[in-house]
């Protein structure tokens, strides 16, 4: 189907109000004339899903969610209208009928597909919408999976076109999506002009932006115009006949504004609309961009290479904007996209696991300059291609995404699905098994067709020996995390590229636990907490033991012992332990003589509150590993990375396209507090450009830096670097703790000082005479904007605070703690 355009004369109305719902026994009801007219029915939101509607009317919980997949649904709305019009469904989950004054028009089996049914209307109308029961019509298919999964319930899902959220015990709660998820439009068929198709192709030719636009047209204003144009930019130029139906022009556009990740440069995006006599269209926006993949010189490698630059791609899975809804608005996107980009993320990967997310998503990510690594809706499943409906259906589904996303310059990434290859190479099928007419010839060909310029993937992960071996290709890289690997691991490794790595049962803030737990509930080790804790379906461990081996790896503490005799200890140093990890890890990737070219954290978001893999909990308040990725991924940084006997390696990195001037300074301190060495450099950082620079080298006279040789007592604690550019701007500083990061608490000279800001919001300065681990802010009434970050001393630091609710009205009145300190801060007001 092709994109909504906006057409002068053209109109289209939302269907999305007076809509109820009611729910039946599995066809029990086979035509609207059996349902009940009145009593069952409860008002529902279009677009929306039955989890929704039950929910606004207190029959569903997300606490504790029922089955949905065991029943029909239908719902219903009433509307005035008359003659012919187009009704437009751009998606029913998952066994969908439409019916319109009695009459059936649709069957639906695939929820990712969008409908255009011609409908005649005769003034008063009724429109119904009937879901029918899954799982009752699973149990009929036939036809046994070469291997089973464990992650997903029923296996039978291999038949539906549906998501598999709701699907997989141990990580994500069972809501099951039912209903029309995406919107219900009518169009009008008395509009001068149709637009049935816009291609829109981009290209770049040297510093030319090239467009190549077709329209296909028809209705009375497709007779040929003489006056018909495109215009892009500033240019515009004449729109051809090829016949009596297709229009065609090719724009040019020299020394054209390039779009980019945002780290890396600026998304710049061209409006572009055209003209057909006196009929006006907008085409929306599209980006120039060139993408294409480094294999390296082995030709084992993958990175990925935007406008001839080799790019860094960091970032996270997404998972859902609110798993009961399925919104797919600006609005609900909006806050989730920008924390990814104010983390300095440029790279969010929609799995296989998920949905189809709707054109306002790419939209965004187009403005907010995150490239979009795209699955199809495939994972772990054997999927029946040899199926000809199936097959079918798979083809006219990736046509729909690719056609209504073709002019995205986000879109950097098309993959077949995720983790199918590998499931049946760790189930023990044969090399034979691991791919298919699928991956390897339906996906590929619709990607090529419709985004010549996007590379295609065939499966997440893939590549080497083994579909999931780390050093080749694509892979899910878990030995730090749940492989227990230690932290040299993420080098021994030899990552090219992890589209998934880095799963920890993340631990929200205080706040967001209290929406899990009821009063007195102790969070570490209670029931109700303990199972919204992610696991692997059938193992033995889950991701809290995970992040309790890195707990005693980092900190030296035993956090059994921790977690029964001081809980809040316990979930401070629980928060910190992950963001520190991924630090390091990132660090490691990210230095010049790295084989990595990228990496994307499992996951953004929780799906509920909890300690989920999400670095943002599920009421959208960023977590502490949030904060360490914003750190870890600075455009312009500095790292500190312990080489043993060769002692320190300090790693600056500028991925900006401007020569950066800036001082180099680090400073050995014992006792967190006395310096033993003091060095600095001048440096000039290239364009795109990483250095590395050992410690010893900056020095006059030798220190055991990373404490390798041990001659006698270690003669520092904690190493801290600073690239400070010529205005005294800190930019960029890196913490080294040779002796490890230890539990022990001292008095720091921690003080936290109030000052109102010109807006009407308040900052709060930060000094410490001693170094502080882990700096973060407890209030009630507000959060920092940056925090659990290591503050060295007499460095001052003032931080953000945020009201968690606008227009309240409240002044901060919280403490500030450090992980090292022995008792929190007062924040005080300033004189």
């Amino acid at each position: 189907m092709a994109r909504i355009l906006s057409v002068t004369g053209q109109r289209v109305a939302a269907l999305d109000s007076g809509w109820e719902l009611t729910a039946t026994a599995p066809g029990a009801v086979s035509a609207p004339a059996d349902l009940p007219q009145a009593g069952a029915w409860i008002p529902a939101p279009v677009p929306g899903t039955a989890a929704q509607a039950l929910r606004n009317a207190g029959q569903w919980t997300f606490a504790a969610p029922q089955p949905l997949h065991d029943r029909d649904f239908w719902y219903r709305t009433r509307f005035s209208a008359e003659g012919a019009h187009t009704l437009r469904l751009h998606g029913l989950a998952t066994l969908a009928e439409v019916w319109l004054n009695g009459e059936q028009l649709l069957c639906s089996d695939n929820m990712f597909h969008a409908h255009d049914v011609a409908a005649r209307l005769r003034g008063d109308n009724e429109l119904c919408l009937s879901f029918r029961a899954l799982h009752p019509a699973l149990a009929k298919k036939k036809g046994r999976a070469r291997w089973r999964p464990r992650l997903i319930e029923p296996g039978t899902l291999r038949f539906a076109r549906t998501t598999l959220l709701g699907h997989m015990a141990g990580w994500c709660p069972p809501v099951h999506a039912v209903g029309p998820w995406r919107p219900v439009e009518l169009v009008a068929a008395d509009g001068p002009l149709r637009v049935a198709r816009a291609d829109l192709r981009t290209g770049v030719d040297g510093t030319t932006g090239v467009l190549g636009v077709t329209l296909s047209v028809d209705g009375p204003g497709a007779a040929r115009q003489p006056a018909s144009f495109v215009t892009v930019g500033d240019v515009r130029v004449p729109l051809a006949w090829r016949d009596a139906n297709t229009l065609h022009a090719e724009a040019r556009l020299d020394d054209v504004a390039l779009w980019w990740p945002h780290t890396h440069g600026t998304p710049a995006r061209h409006a572009v609309r055209a003209s057909v006599g006196d009929v006006a269209i907008d085409l929306g926006q599209v980006g120039f961009r060139t993408i294409a993949v480094d294999h390296g010189p082995d030709g084992q490698g993958f990175a990925l290479v935007v406008n001839g630059v080799r790019v860094f791609c960091r970032g996270a899975c997404w998972s859902s904007a609110d798993l009961v809804s399925l919104p797919g608005t600006r609005e609900a996107y909006r806050p989730w996209l920008q924390r990814m980009r104010d983390a300095g993320m440029n790279m969010v990967r929609v799995g296989g696991t998920m949905v189809y997310e709707s054109d306002d998503f790419f939209g965004l990510c187009d403005e907010l300059g995150l490239l979009v690594w795209q699955d199809f809706m495939f994972a772990n499943l054997d999927y029946p291609a040899n199926d000809r409906a199936f097959a079918d259906s798979v083809a006219r589904e990736a046509d729909q995404l690719l056609d209504r996303t073709q002019a995205s310059p986000s879109l950097a990434v098309l993959c077949g699905g995720s983790e199918v290859a590998q499931q049946a190479a760790m189930l023990g099928l044969p090399r034979s098994a691991w791919s298919g007419k699928l991956f390897d010839e339906i996906l590929p060909a619709a990607a090529h067709a419709a985004r010549p310029d996007v590379p295609y993937v065939a499966n997440s992960p893939t590549g080497g020996p083994l579909p999931f071996t780390a050093n080749s290709g694509v892979s899910h890289y878990y030995g730090v995390g749940a492989y227990l690997r230690p932290l040299e691991d993420a080098r021994r490794a030899e990552v090219r590229f992890t589209s998934e790595c880095l799963a920890f049962a993340n631990v929200p803030e205080a706040a967001t636990v209290a929406h899990v737990l009821d009063a007195g509930e102790a969070p570490p080790t209670h029931p109700k907490w303990k199972a919204r804790v992610p696991r692997d379906a059938g193992a033995p461990w889950d991701f809290e033991d995970v992040r309790d081996h890195y707990l005693r790896l980092l900190y030296g503490v035993d956090p059994l012992a921790l977690r029964y005799g001081d809980p809040d200890r316990y979930l401070r140093l629980s928060r910190a332990v992950t963001g520190e990890v991924m630090e390091t890890v990132f660090a490691e990737w990210r230095r010049g003589r790295s084989s990595c070219a990228g990496g994307l954290v499992w996951m953004l978001q929780d799906l509920w509150p909890g300690a989920g893999w999400g670095v943002i909990d599920a009421l959208g308040v960023p977590k502490a590993a949030w904060h360490a990725l914003r750190r870890a991924f600075r455009p312009v940084q500095v790292s500190l990375i312990d080489e043993g006997v060769n002692g320190l390696a300090v790693h600056v990195l500028n991925e900006t396209a401007a020569t950066l001037s800036a001082t180099l300074s680090i400073v050995c301190l014992r006792d967190g507090a006395v310096p033993v060495l003091k060095a600095e450099r001048r440096l000039d950082l290239a364009p795109r450009s990483a250095q590395e620079i050992a410690a010893a080298a900056l020095a006059d006279s030798f220190l055991d830096i990373t404490y390798a040789y041990r001659f006698g007592p270690p003669s520092h604690d904690v190493t801290v670097a600073a690239l400070v550019d010529d205005h005294g701007v800190r930019l960029a500083e890196a913490f080294h703790f040779p002796q490890g990061r230890g539990s022990a608490r001292f008095e720091l000279g921690l003080s936290a000082t109030l000052e109102a800001r010109g807006d009407g919001g308040w900052d709060l300065r930060l000094r410490a005479q001693r170094c502080a681990q882990s700096v973060h802010v407890e209030d009630e009434q507000f959060r920092a904007d940056d925090e659990w970050f290591h503050l060295a001393p007499g460095i001052e630091r003032v931080v953000r605070l945020v009201a968690r609710q606008a227009s309240s009205g409240a002044v901060p009145d919280g403490d500030v703690q450090a992980l090292n300190g022995l008792s929190p801060v007062r924040i005080r007001r300033s004189s």
